[in-house]
């Protein structure tokens, strides 16, 4: 198994490499298309890294990829499964594609906000919606007796 290389992005100008000692790949039996070779063959596959310990992602990075996939996390190891393909081969591919995909969202830096200014007119149409919606519901109450 050859290192996993992440493209570059937002957060790892250079890229990411992964070296294939960090990666841990499983097979077993996929469900799905695959004919008579389906209950022979292992073509699903996982594909596991421990972020805590991969000596791909500095200090920072890791934080910030600890944070962005806690919910798919177990403890700091994070799955990836393919088993769409009926070749093992292809689904390897597809595994390592999802992976270098999540690991390059992961360590971007979030995006600051920025504050907007609402604007004069559309503060203007919610105060006017505002007063016709009073309007309305005054004109259901009960009238006073004079």
């Amino acid at each position: 198994m050859d290192d996993l290389r992440v493209p570059p992005g937002p957060g790892a100008p250079r890229g990411l490499v992964v070296p294939a000692s960090d990666l841990v790949e499983l097979f077993s039996h996929a469900s799905g298309p695959g004919g008579q070779g389906v209950n022979t063959a292992d073509s699903r596959v996982q594909l596991s890294i421990d972020l805590a310990t991969t000596s791909a992602l500095d200090g920072a990075q890791r934080e910030r990829a600890l944070e962005h996939l806690a919910p798919r996390l177990t403890g700091t190891v994070l799955t990836v499964v393919a088993a769409e393909h009926r070749a093992q081969r292809r689904n390897r591919v597809a595994a390592r594609e999802r992976l270098s995909q999540l690991l390059r969202e992961a360590v971007a830096p979030p995006v600051p906000r920025r504050p907007t200014r609402r604007t004069r007119g559309s503060q203007r149409r919610r105060l006017e919606a505002k007063r016709q919606r009073s309007q309305t519901k005054a004109t259901r109450r009960r009238p006073d007796r004079e």
